[in-house]
């Protein structure tokens, strides 16, 4: 039986008889590894196995850790939350950013506190502007039920490099308007449409 062989290096070796490929690969000490098994004739390569598998491992590792990086995780809150755990928390969610995750915050209400959506906004906002230098806000605050969220994205990948099109623009206020400009004010339509739903369920 023939086969194609290549070299280590990619150069192309000629076909040989399998007892000849494996001479020679054991005289480089190499090994003799199918690549082609469909072609005619098949396609072998010369190579270090181990290290061969290992590279292909940690390739597969790097894209695992990347898939996961790109995941959006969430952090969620409650309007009342006191000042010592909202530190805790925005500290998690920076370390998540830095990794490169999309992060959702949100604020979860329960019982009567739906009346006042315009609480867990100013806490969302509040969050957003501490996070101005890590992130950019994706999507605006939108109600999920009694949830009320948003999706911060790094602007900085895990490489320290600004992503592009993610550069801040700062506005006269020090703010940045692509972070922020979207969030309604206190008697914003979003805040009223959701105290009426609220005053409509609880009379």
């Amino acid at each position: 039986m023939n086969v194609r062989v290549i070299g280590e290096d990619g150069e192309q070796l000629g076909i040989l008889t399998v007892h000849d490929a494996l001479q020679l690969a054991r005289e480089k000490g190499l090994d003799l590894v199918e690549v082609a098994p469909t072609n005619d004739p098949p396609v072998c390569r010369l190579l270090d196995y181990g290290r061969f598998k290992y590279v292909q491992t940690k390739k597969e590792r790097d894209a695992r850790k990347s898939q996961k990086s790109t995941a959006l995780r969430e952090m969620r809150m409650r309007p009342g939350i006191g000042k010592h755990d909202l530190d805790a928390k925005f500290r998690i969610v920076q370390k998540l950013l830095a990794t490169g995750a999309k992060v959702k915050l949100s604020v979860v209400f329960r019982g009567r506190s739906i009346a006042h959506p315009e609480l867990g906004i100013e806490l969302l906002k509040k969050v957003a502007q501490g996070l101005e230098q890590e992130a950019k806000l994706e999507r605006p605050p939108a109600m999920e039920g009694r949830t009320l969220s948003i999706v911060m994205t790094p602007t900085v990948r895990k490489d320290g490099e600004v992503a592009q099109g993610e550069e801040s623009h700062p506005n006269g206020d020090g703010e940045t308007e692509q972070e922020l400009g979207e969030f309604p004010a206190k008697d914003g339509e979003l805040v009223a449409q959701e105290t009426e739903h609220a005053e409509a369920q609880n009379p």
